[in-house]
Parts: C-alpha cells; sequence; structure tokens
C-alpha cells in the first residue's frame, strides 16, 4: 500500500545525493534508511555494517545460482 507522506526538505535532497550513489530511487533511499533504522532499533547490539551485510546475504540465499555463476567467473 502507497501512502503519501510529506518529509522535511533537507531529507529528501539528502536522499536525492545518496541516491544517485547507491543507484537507488529517492524513494528507494529513504525506504532503505527507514528500514536500517528499524532494524538497528530492534537490534542495537548490532553495527550497522553487521545489519548490511546480514540483509545482503538473505538476498543472495534467494539467488544461489547467480552466487554459482559469479564463483565460475
Amino acid at each position: 500500500m502507497s501512502v503519501a507522506v510529506a518529509l522535511p526538505d533537507t531529507l529528501v535532497n539528502t536522499a536525492d545525493i545518496y541516491k544517485n550513489i547507491n543507484k537507488r530511487s529517492r524513494a528507494g533511499q529513504i525506504e532503505y534508511w527507514a528500514t536500517m533504522g528499524k532494524i538497528a532499533l530492534d537490534n542495537p547490539d548490532l553495527s550497522m555494517a553487521v545489519i548490511e551485510e546480514i540483509l545482503i546475504a538473505k538476498e543472495e540465499a534467494k539467488h544461489p545460482e547467480l552466487l554459482e555463476k559469479l564463483s565460475l567467473e
């Protein structure tokens, strides 16, 4: 479900910078920050780097055929 939300201009402008770095849409960048923030709040003992590694591993586990292809190259 999509919902329109008013966000501060500074947040949107910062998202515009980071979206280009991370190859995401503006909404995707803000969603990423929200996801990481929620996970960090739920798991205060984990660093952001560890959280990101866990999320990457979860995605890689969904696509083992791609990992096999990468290891062959």
